[in-house]
């Protein structure tokens, strides 16, 4: 072999062991943050080398690029498969609210790599692919539009407000979920209480886009 020259770690299926150490470095990093992640754990759990690590991701920081990538085309994906524009305006809209508040819940343990991120000023993500993200504010153009035009949602509404809104509202019953259980003695994890909170943020959501509240 030419001095200098990588060798290519020795792997039966390369695309499956990639993704095995990117679902183990999600839990790492959601759980620990980028800075107390460490890579000889994810190496141990995924019975590999930190020299494969290194090979397919370059380094720690590479690697975590790649675990906020698959966790962007996971949701992304999971949102373009509800197919909301053959659904009416008003319709659509309530699927993908309470879509995003479900995904938050059923996933709030990968959806705290969004707090790690904005803890990194969201320096990382900021180098992903800009159309990675991009398709979900179009989503919500396209349903605002229709909406409007058939007059059952106010004209002049903002995609992204709205959708940063959506968001907003989802999120909190991860973000929030320890601190208010704590203060308040609710636990917004509960069956009872997210089934009852996310019909609360569809509420919110519709009489702040319907034409007649």
């Amino acid at each position: 072999m030419p001095k200098g020259s990588k060798r290519r770690p020795g792997t039966k299926n390369p695309r499956r062991t990639r993704a095995d150490i990117i679902q183990v470095a999600t839990m790492e990093f959601a759980g620990q943050g980028l800075s107390g992640a460490r890579v000889d754990r994810i190496a141990e759990r995924t019975r590999t080398s930190k020299r494969m690590l290194y090979y397919y991701f370059g380094d720690k920081e590479g690697l975590y690029r790649a675990v906020l990538m698959s966790y962007y085309e996971k949701l992304r994906a999971a949102e373009t498969a509800l197919d909301l524009g053959h659904h009416p305006p008003m319709e659509a809209l309530k699927i993908l609210v309470e879509f995003t508040f479900d995904y938050h819940m059923k996933n709030a343990d990968i959806v705290r790599l969004v707090m790690v991120e904005n803890v990194q000023k969201g320096r990382h993500v900021g180098k992903l692919p800009a159309a990675l993200n991009s398709s979900i504010l179009k989503t919500v153009e396209d349903i605002l539009a229709r909406g409007a035009a058939e007059g059952s949602m106010r004209a002049g509404l903002d995609a992204f407000d709205l959708y940063t809104t959506i968001a907003a509202l989802a999120f909190f019953n991860v973000s929030n979920r320890h601190t208010f259980r704590a203060i308040f003695r609710h636990d917004m994890g509960a069956a009872g209480e997210a089934r009852a909170r996310r019909r609360s943020v569809w509420e919110t959501i519709r009489r702040l886009v319907a034409t007649r509240p």
